[in-house]
C-alpha cells in the first residue's frame, strides 16, 4: 500500500530563502555583517560570547517574523499518504510551523538553548533572546543549540539510517556537491527514486536515478508533490 511507502526529505538553506530567511552566502543577508568564525564556532563563544548571543539572538528575531512558505506546506501534504520524514541542515522550525510531523535537525534549532557544560539539557527559549546570565538549572551559561563549524554532527549516524530506509529521496534547497547531503544520498538504496529541487546548476555525481527540478522550492516542490500524490512518479 501507498502509505506504507517513506518518503526522505532532505532540506537545505534554499527552502527557507523564501520565507526570508537568508543564508551565510546571501549577499545582503544578516551573515554578510560577521565573519563565521567570530560568531559561529566554539573558539568565537570562549572569545566573545556576547557577540555570539548577539548574533543568533537577531537570526532567532528573523526566523519568528517568518512564515512557512508554499515548499513547506507541500511537504505536508505527503504526510496524509505516505510516511514522510524530514532531515533538515535548517535551524528555523519553518517545518514544524508548517506542520510537518517528524523533523530531525542536523545542524540544531535556533529557538531551544543549552548549558555551555551539559550539552543534554536543552530549554526552549521563550522569546527571541539568550542573554548574558541566562544560566541552565546547573548553574552554567546557556548557549545557542546550534552546531557550530567545528563540531561533531551528532544526529548524522541517524540520518544516514533515515535516508537508507527510503523508498524516494527528496533534496531540498541544497547542492550534492557538499556534504552531508552526498553522504545521504549515497546512503540511499540501489534505485531509490531521487528528486534534487534546487535552481542553481548541479553537477551529478553519477547518480544514475537522480531527476534534477531546476526551481526554486516554493515553485518546484508543489509540482513534485502533486505528481507524487497522482500517482505520476514511480515508486520502488
Amino acid at each position: 500500500m501507498a502509505s506504507q511507502k517513506k518518503i526522505v526529505v532532505f532540506t537545505g538553506a534554499g527552502v527557507s530563502a523564501e520565507s526570508g530567511i537568508s543564508t551565510f552566502r546571501d549577499s545582503g543577508g544578516l551573515w554578510e555583517k560577521y565573519d563565521i568564525k567570530d560568531v559561529a564556532t566554539p573558539e568565537a563563544w570562549m572569545k566573545n560570547p556576547n557577540l555570539v548571543l548577539e548574533f543568533y539572538n537577531q537570526r532567532r528575531k528573523q526566523v519568528l517574523e517568518a512564515k512557512p512558505n508554499a515548499a513547506h506546506k507541500s511537504l505536508v501534504e505527503l504526510e496524509k499518504k505516505f510516511k514522510v520524514q524530514i532531515i533538515t541542515q535548517n535551524v528555523d522550525d519553518l517545518h514544524e510551523r508548517a506542520g510537518s510531523k517528524k523533523v530531525l535537525h542536523l545542524h540544531g534549532e535556533i529557538r531551544k538553548s543549552r548549558s555551555t557544560f551539559n550539552h543534554e539539557l536543552i530549554y526552549e527559549i521563550k522569546g527571541w533572546e539568550i542573554k548574558a546570565g541566562d544560566k541552565c538549572e546547573k548553574g552554567s551559561q546557556l548557549r545557542p543549540h546550534i552546531v557550530w563549524f567545528g563540531e561533531q554532527v551528532p544526529e548524522m549516524e541517524h540520518a544516514t539510517e533515515i535516508a537508507s530506509e527510503a523508498d524516494i529521496f527528496i533534496i531540498i534547497g541544497t547542492s550534492l556537491n557538499v556534504y552531508p547531503a552526498a553522504g545521504l544520498v549515497h546512503a540511499t538504496k540501489t534505485n531509490c527514486p531521487i528528486f534534487l529541487v534546487d535552481p542553481n546548476e548541479v553537477t551529478n555525481p553519477g547518480i544514475s536515478n537522480l531527476v534534477m527540478i531546476r526551481e526554486t522550492a516554493g515553485k518546484g516542490v508543489p509540482v513534485l508533490v502533486e505528481k507524487i500524490l497522482k500517482g505520476e512518479v514511480l515508486l520502488k
